[in-house]
């Protein structure tokens, strides 16, 4: 911290794009991790701005239609400086230290809580809604663009749930659906992470997660690149992603759809 009280830019990956095994251990042990500074300050301007121009020309083609958030889905197939974000070889390169197997991109979405939403996003997997099979591991790195303070809706988590599988997916506005499948979860030390912008989070995408509303009056927006096993197939369950491809179930998630990232 500085003398005047401001926080000076760190980050968590060096020069060579590697992580210290700590982080990776917390991962596995916790399924979900903070890494600070992903993006310099000038990757996170460039990027913002890019996200704010796209946020409104493209507002309302938003997949959530209810007040929770914004949601764009694959926003790096129209816009070149969102896919340097979503293919951004430093993001893949933690994803791949993480996960430890090659990984392709699932989708990205940029998700928005519009100031003064006030509507949490309740607890839930995502694993549960992909259209995924014969699949070892899966996660989100979840981009901070500005800073996200638990006021403006920062994730929180439910450690070691990354084991818990096999739920049928869960209601985001239901704040009782998930530990009714589970009431055990209720009990679970909750761990609620702020980031300044430029860090991320990745979490494993069976671990239980919730972000809080936001009651501020900037946008919180964040960028959230999702990875997925490189030998995952389709399992043919219907998703907005896989529907217009005319997929067979069995057939596996590759091509030019669901690229290798980094690469």
């Amino acid at each position: 911290m500085t003398t005047s009280g401001v926080l000076e830019w760190r980050s968590d990956v060096d020069s060579t794009g590697r992580l210290e095994p700590e982080l990776v251990e917390r991962y596995r042990r916790d399924g979900f991790v903070r890494v600070r500074g992903v993006l310099d300050r000038a990757e996170v301007e460039h990027f913002r701005d890019a996200a704010e121009r796209f946020l409104e020309a493209h507002r309302s083609e938003s997949l959530a239609k209810d007040r929770v958030f914004t949601q764009l889905v694959n926003v790096w197939r129209q816009d070149p400086t969102m896919s340097e974000l979503t293919l951004h070889p430093r993001l893949a390169g933690v994803a791949e230290q993480l996960a430890g197997i090659p990984l392709r991109i699932w989708h990205d979405h940029m998700l928005v809580k519009e100031p003064h939403n006030e509507a949490p996003t309740e607890f839930h997997q995502d694993r549960p809604y992909w259209p995924h099979t014969g699949d070892r591991h899966s996660l989100s790195a979840w981009i901070a663009l500005v800073d996200v303070p638990p006021e403006r809706g920062c994730m929180t988590f439910l450690p070691g749930t990354q084991e818990l599988t096999g739920f049928r997916p869960q209601n985001l506005r239901d704040e009782e659906d998930l530990f009714d499948l589970d009431p055990s979860l209720r009990w679970v030390p909750r761990v609620t992470v702020p980031l300044r912008a430029g860090d991320c989070t990745f979490h494993c995408s069976y671990t239980g997660h919730m972000a809080t509303p936001n009651r501020t009056d900037q946008a919180r927006l964040a960028h959230v690149a999702i990875y997925m096993d490189a030998e995952t197939k389709f399992s043919g369950a219907p998703h907005p992603v896989t529907e217009p491809l005319d997929m067979t179930p069995g057939e596996p998630l590759a091509g030019e759809m669901f690229p290798r990232p980094g690469r």
